[in-house]
């Protein structure tokens, strides 16, 4: 039997199986019934006749992975097909684990280097550095091989090894390096502190497995060791994860049996309440959460369980939006489907998700839910509260905007090129919490530069582009040539002078990479707590607790 004919025999058997369980799943078969089996027929004859008599040679795996997952992307973004090559992104995504060497990696000219290496996790272990290019892997060259490509031949067994040939700033040989892999955990808790005196401070990274139990342990260590009476919870860029995790961290600060979080779906057996199943950890304990635009899913249950209760002030920007529940599904082959199921919905019964996916666009966009269908609802102490678009802070605290020219020093890799030569050059810093660029180090990162590209374009530059543009269409380009050209080398920017006025801004960037290098994970969490203004505004109202409780009042609003 040839290829062709045992793969289309394979595939028709397939869909008479899919047929015939969805015959015995309805007593009827109805309209709906009748146009999944049409559909899945010509869909089954089309796939047929393009691996027959296509021009070329087709893959069949890519080609319907490429179908389901355009399928997929019509329904929304969280509705995803993991093939088994992806079960291991899979895996660490939901519980933080994976068999691998514990480093970042990023793309870096035509090879990967090594971005961070986790502390005491095999590649810190084996002495790799961040800024490390991996030249080859196994004596296998690595160059122009993706991030990709590179993370699976990093990833394995743990216990099995793997050798690197390595490059290393003011090494003129390549290094031999030989990994021994790991089960890897990372930890969603990257750092735990005090503020002050009294305000603790823990960041939550991600809701991954367990999660729940690194924070009430951090909580605890805080509390019983180091004099906490109050907490900042940073819960700004943390993506969610599992709902099981947000309500076991909700539950630690509000009392048993109460309601967290319901979710409604188009079955019945999705329509679930999930109530706080343990006594508490502590309900008294004054509570700022802070919050930012990268606050999503199980973040968003956290921090609207919290001001819903009233149980503490959230400070920062709205969060993303995301009020859709996902549930894994087996399919064969070791596959599944994420899937979304339902919708969830805080205790005051607002469901914070921003955008429609059931309604889009003619053009295929979506937008989001519209103001005339967002209604309010109120919290315990009967304060107005809102759905259709995240979780709105209580105190409004804006992230600062990047300049232009720290963003391109940023992207362009010139911040951490230079982290990796300071390094190189300064065998020892000060604590992390401590470090700061002086004068002579920022003057060194301006002579690095000095032969370095990064331009970069301001807002004022475009709209002076569109207004030439426009003025050239309206045939006034021959009366004011000369004024749009004078006005062009006004704007001209400096890159010496946007040094200086930027020096702040670079300078906190250069912080967070080089106490990285020196302090890892913990190092960079710790040195970005600094100048944060959202944390110094928790703080303040943290120390002033008339004004706490007065927010969490009705009358505040």
């Amino acid at each position: 039997m040839n290829k062709t004919n045992w793969f289309n025999k394979k595939i028709k058997l397939t869909l008479l199986v899919i047929a015939a369980v969805s015959a015995i799943s309805f007593v009827n078969f109805d309209d709906k019934n009748f146009e999944i089996a049409k559909n899945l027929d010509i869909y089954h004859t089309l796939f047929r006749e393009i691996n027959m008599l296509y021009v070329d040679e087709v893959d069949p795996g890519e080609l319907v992975k490429t179908s389901i997952d355009n399928m997929l992307e019509s329904l929304d973004p969280y509705t995803v097909f993991i093939p088994e090559s992806d079960m291991e992104d899979y895996k660490f995504m939901t519980t933080g684990k994976y068999g691998g060497i514990g480093a970042l990696i990023r793309r870096s000219n035509e090879y990967v280097i090594i971005a961070e290496p986790y502390e005491g996790f095999p590649a810190h272990k084996a002495g790799l550095k961040a800024g490390d290019k991996i030249v080859k892997v196994n004596g296998k060259s690595a160059k122009s091989k993706n991030t990709e490509q590179i993370s699976e031949l990093l990833k394995g067994e743990p216990g099995t090894e793997i050798k690197l040939s390595i490059e290393r700033l003011g090494k003129p040989e390549l290094l031999e390096v030989t990994v021994i892999r790991e089960k890897i955990k990372i930890n969603s808790v990257p750092y735990y502190g005090m503020l002050n005196e009294t305000i603790g401070y823990i960041r939550l990274s991600s809701f991954t497995e367990a999660c729940s139990q690194e924070v009430k342990d951090a909580f605890k260590e805080l509390q019983n060791n180091h004099g906490m009476k109050s907490l900042v919870f940073d819960l700004r860029g943390n993506p969610g994860g599992l709902l099981n995790e947000a309500v076991a961290i909700s539950n630690l600060f509000v009392p048993k049996d109460q309601v967290i979080v319901n979710t409604k779906g188009k079955i019945q057996q999705w329509n679930m309440s999930y109530n706080a199943m343990n006594d508490p950890l502590d309900l008294n304990i004054p509570l700022v959460i802070l919050t930012n635009s990268g606050s999503a899913s199980a973040s968003e249950i956290v921090s609207g369980v919290m001001q819903d209760l009233d149980r503490g002030v959230i400070v920062g920007t709205r969060t993303f939006g995301k009020g859709l529940v996902q549930t894994t599904r087996d399919l064969s082959y070791n596959t599944k489907l994420k899937l979304t199921t339902a919708k969830y919905y805080t205790p005051s019964g607002r469901c914070i998700q921003a955008l429609d996916y059931s309604n889009r666009n003619e053009d295929g966009s979506v937008g989001r839910v519209p103001d005339s269908l967002i209604s309010e609802f109120k919290t315990k102490a009967g304060r107005s509260v809102y759905d259709g678009g995240g979780i709105e802070p209580d105190i409004k605290v804006e992230s600062p905007v990047l300049s232009n020219i720290a963003v391109s020093l940023y992207t362009k890799n010139l911040i951490f090129d230079f982290a990796t030569e300071f390094q190189f050059r300064y065998d020892s810093i000060e604590p992390a919490d401590k470090f700061k660029i002086t004068d002579n180090m920022y003057n060194e990162f301006i002579e690095f530069l000095a032969d370095k590209e990064y331009d970069y374009t301001m807002k004022c530059q475009n709209v002076l582009d569109n207004l030439e543009k426009t003025i050239k269409e309206e045939k006034y380009a021959n009366r004011l040539n000369g004024e749009i050209d004078e006005l062009r080398k006004l704007l001209a920017h400096d890159k010496q002078k946007d040094l200086q006025t930027f020096k702040d801004e670079i300078s906190s960037l250069l912080v967070e990479e080089i106490t990285s290098r020196y302090y890892f994970q913990t190092g960079r969490a710790q040195s970005m707590l600094n100048d944060d203004p959202a944390i110094t505004e928790g703080i303040r109202i943290l120390n002033n607790m008339d004004e706490y409780k007065n927010i969490l009042t009705a009358q505040a609003k």
